[in-house]
C-alpha cells in the first residue's frame, strides 16, 4: 500500500468518524497536516478524541505518534501550522530536547481548529524529574509555584509525558502509574481543594478510583494549576461512572475502527469548576507500545 493510499484511507477514517458526532471534515484543514507528516504516518499509533464540554463542541481531534528523529515543531513551523510570535511555548520543546532524553513525540490537531499540540514522551523506565523541567528557561513559572503540591504527593520524579498546546498556550504534565493512595476519594478531593478548584462530583470521585494516572495543566499567565484530569484505560467505557453523553455513546457504538482496542477516558476539572469527560479511541493501536503498558481496569485488582 502506498503512502498516498494510506493518507487517503486515514482521511476517510477521520471523515467517517467525525460524522458520527456531527462534525464535518474539511479536506483543506486535514489533508495538509497528513501530508506534512506522511513519512511517519505508516508506522504511527493513531487515535481520535472527542469531549463532552462546550469548548470542544463541534470539534473532532486526531493525534498520532512521531519518532524522535523528527522535530515536530520545526515540521509544523515549516508548513505554516504554527507561526512564531516570541511566546515561551515556542521555545519549550527545544529546551526539553536539549536537556531531557526523549523516546518519541506525538501531535494533535482538530479537524476544525487545526494544529494544536505536541506531545513529548520520555523513555519508559526513565521518568523525568520536576526539578529538571522546572528549571527549563521557557517552562511556565507556575510549575515552580506549585512544586510542593507535586513533591508532597511523591510525584517529584514521575513525569512521563509533557504536552505543549500552542493554541491555548498551556502545558500538560502527565503522571502515570502514580501512588495508589492518590486514587482514593479523600486524596482526589484534597488535591482539588489544594489547587482552589471546586469539589469533584461523587461520580468523578468513583471514576478516579479506577485511574492509572492523571495530568495537570499549567499556563504562563497564572500561578495556579488550571486543570486536573484523571485517566482510565478500558475496553468498555460505557461501564464507567462517567457522563459521556448521547453523542459519545453513539460514537462508541458506531465507530468502525479499533473495536477490540482499549479506550482512554479522561475526567477533567477546570479552575472554573467545569467537570467534563474526554474519550480517546484508536484508529490504529500497537500492542507492546508504551500505551499498552498502562494498566487497564479490565484486568487485575482494579477491575472490580
Amino acid at each position: 500500500m502506498t503512502t498516498t493510499t494510506q493518507l487517503a484511507d486515514l482521511f476517510t477514517g477521520v471523515e467517517q468518524s467525525a460524522a458520527l458526532i456531527d462534525v464535518t471534515c474539511s479536506r483543506e484543514k486535514v489533508w495538509p497536516v497528513l501530508e506534512a507528516f506522511e513519512d511517519v504516518i505508516p508506522q504511527a499509533i493513531i487515535a481520535f478524541r472527542v469531549a463532552t464540554n462546550a469548548r470542544h463542541e463541534g470539534e473532532f481531534d486526531c493525534r498520532f505518534t512521531i519518532p524522535r528523529t523528527v522535530d515536530p515543531y520545526e515540521r509544523a513551523r515549516e508548513h505554516g501550522f504554527v507561526t512564531p510570535t516570541g511566546r515561551p511555548a515556542e521555545s519549550l520543546l527545544g529546551d526539553i530536547r536539549s536537556r531531557c532524553p526523549i523516546d518519541s513525540y506525538g501531535i494533535d490537531f482538530g479537524i476544525v481548529g487545526g494544529f494544536r499540540k505536541i506531545w513529548v514522551y520520555f523513555p519508559g523506565g526513565h521518568r523525568q524529574s520536576l526539578a529538571e523541567l522546572r528549571d527549563l528557561p521557557s517552562m511556565p513559572p507556575s510549575l515552580a509555584e506549585n512544586f510542593a503540591f507535586f513533591a508532597d504527593r511523591g510525584l517529584a520524579d514521575k513525569v512521563d509525558v509533557v504536552a505543549i498546546d500552542y493554541r491555548s498556550n498551556t502545558v500538560n504534565l502527565y503522571f502515570t502509574n502514580f501512588p495508589d493512595h492518590l486514587r482514593r476519594p479523600a486524596e482526589v478531593l484534597a488535591m482539588h481543594r489544594a489547587t482552589g478548584m471546586p469539589d469533584p462530583s461523587e461520580q468523578m470521585l468513583r471514576f478516579c478510583e479506577k485511574s492509572f494516572g492523571f495530568y495537570v495543566t499549567l499556563n504562563w499567565d497564572s500561578p495556579k494549576i488550571e486543570r486536573i484530569a484523571f485517566s482510565v484505560k478500558t475496553h468498555d467505557p460505557l461501564a464507567l461512572p462517567a457522563r459521556l453523553g448521547p453523542k459519545i455513546e453513539h460514537f462508541l457504538d458506531s465507530v468502525a475502527y479499533g473495536g477490540d482496542d482499549p479506550k482512554m477516558v479522561y475526567a477533567a476539572m477546570t479552575s472554573s469548576g467545569e467537570e467534563y469527560y474526554k474519550l480517546q479511541s484508536y484508529y490504529r493501536f500497537q500492542a507492546r507500545s508504551r500505551l499498552d503498558l498502562m494498566p487497564s481496569i479490565d484486568h487485575g485488582a482494579d477491575a472490580a
